[in-house]
């Protein structure tokens, strides 16, 4: 494999088509199983990987180098193979922070809860706070490494002025699942699902349905892999272009 795409699960997965119509490289899908990960990071048989669930933090422990901002965030979803050197960086917030910015919003000041403590929350907290949130809390069914639980965010966060499910709950083939109950936050300014299929997630729906503005996955989707784009290929992607690919895969049906 030259470039591709590591995870356990990628059937739901369109980041072969992405990267097709950014056309700098081919491109595949490697399903990898969580006792196949070791084998296939010592081999090093790729030029450049993305990395998606649920090895943005496992893969760590292989790189030789990590940059600052993903060694900060401490999630790694594109990797490049420099001579045998494995080099790990955070594509996931340039993705976020674009779609994030692109609805609109004022973020500063804002409480936000962030559903999920995995690799993606991480990157969602990094974001937030670089666009000035004042109060950025993980909710989690366990409540464990200074999350709450939902059951606390229900009673204490209430007035959030954001959601962001960074868990795949509503992710297709489970496209029947919400991760929250929406109907106790009366202060909610928007829901960002970054779940990329479907297109709308129930979750979305939900929030539609009660006049709160809400948005999908996709653009983040591929924002990031315009930005891994770049590092594979050491070629700068100029705005425009990157809108172009975006928009195409907004507006396909």
């Amino acid at each position: 494999m030259q470039y591709g795409l590591i995870g356990e699960k990628l059937g739901h997965s369109i980041s072969a088509e992405i990267h097709g119509k950014i056309g700098l490289y081919p491109y595949e899908l490697c399903e990898i199983p969580q006792d196949g990960l070791d084998e296939f990071m010592r081999e090093k048989a790729f030029r450049g990987i993305n990395v998606t669930i649920p090895y943005k933090e496992s893969v760590i422990p292989y790189l030789d180098s990590i940059d600052e901002r993903a060694s900060a965030i401490g999630a790694v979803n594109t990797i490049v193979n420099r001579d045998g050197k494995l080099y790990g960086y955070n594509t996931d917030f340039t993705g976020l922070r674009n779609l994030m910015l692109n609805e609109g919003h004022d973020y500063s000041g804002s409480t936000i809860l962030i559903l999920g403590t995995g690799g993606t929350s991480k990157t969602a907290r990094a974001v937030c706070a670089s666009l000035g949130a004042a109060v950025v809390k993980n909710v989690s069914r366990s409540g464990k490494d200074g999350a709450v639980t939902y059951e606390e965010a229900y009673e204490s966060f209430r007035d959030a002025d954001y959601i962001i499910n960074a868990t795949p709950v509503g992710m297709f083939p489970k496209t029947d699942a919400a991760p929250i109950d929406l109907t106790l936050f009366e202060k909610l300014k928007g829901v960002i699902d970054v779940v990329a299929n479907p297109r709308e997630t129930l979750l979305m729906k939900q929030a539609r349905e009660k006049g709160i503005p809400a948005v999908g996955g996709l653009r983040m989707l591929v924002r990031q892999a315009v930005a891994a784009a770049e590092y594979f290929s050491g070629q700068a992607i100029d705005e425009e272009k990157a809108e172009e690919i975006t928009r195409f895969f907004l507006n396909r049906e």
